[in-house]
């Protein structure tokens, strides 16, 4: 399944294009990657977003506050566990960097 299937809104200027994605389509590409690793194996929230881009330069950072959002969902419906350092956390409460997996 490829992550993204995103549809463009508004016009192309200065080879800039505006992408919405669907919630769906951010937990899916989590889980995806997820599916991609050995088990117990966490990714970062930027390998979320690059994948999300394409690795079309740097506007991967731009998903990248979509992707927290989506991991706190999945997360709150026992589908992942967000880790700061390894520990289990509650990804609304803390700032800085945090790994995903999948819950055991």
């Amino acid at each position: 399944m490829d992550p993204v299937s995103a549809e463009e809104v508004g016009p192309r200027t200065s080879g800039v294009t505006f992408v919405l994605l669907s919630h769906e389509i951010v937990e899916a590409a989590i889980l995806e990657l997820l599916d991609q690793r050995a088990s117990g194996a966490s990714v970062c929230p930027s390998e979320v977003a690059r994948a999300l881009d394409h690795g079309q330069g740097d506007e991967w950072r731009e998903f990248m506050e979509p992707v927290r959002c989506a991991a706190v969902r999945l997360a709150d419906a026992g589908r992942v566990v967000i880790t700061q350092h390894g520990v289990p956390i509650d990804a609304r409460q803390v700032r800085g960097p945090i790994r995903i997996r999948r819950s055991t």
